[in-house]
């Protein structure tokens, strides 16, 4: 069971890391004033959802083990650096890929 949970923990956390750079709303809900969401709001969108990821493992350890363990500031740090690993193909997706893609097919028409 342990494992199932790590894993689902992993999974969650490499959606919640690609959201704010795959889609055009603000935690989903929110559709921004501009046409487009500016890098200052994906990265303050990314940094709740690392919040939100934190949390739910907190939960998780909470519910499984029955108390949550005390952390030092490297175990964050590690997160934090984790959440950015995870990141990374819709960081890259974003403002790497699509402006070729979008160019890609202004050229086909």
């Amino acid at each position: 069971m342990l494992n199932g949970v790590v894993i689902t923990l992993f999974v969650v956390a490499l959606v919640l890391a690609n959201l704010p750079w795959l889609n055009e709303r603000l935690f989903i809900l929110f559709t921004p004033a501009e046409s487009q969401k500016k890098l200052w709001m994906c990265l303050c969108e990314w940094f709740v959802y690392f919040i939100v990821w934190l949390l739910l493992g907190f939960g998780v350890e909470k519910k499984l083990m029955g108390d949550i363990t005390q952390q030092g500031w490297e175990f964050y740090v590690i997160n934090l650096c984790l959440f950015v690993v995870f990141a990374l193909p819709g960081f890259i997706y974003r403002y790497d890929l699509r402006p070729h893609l979008e160019k890609r097919q202004r050229r086909i028409k």
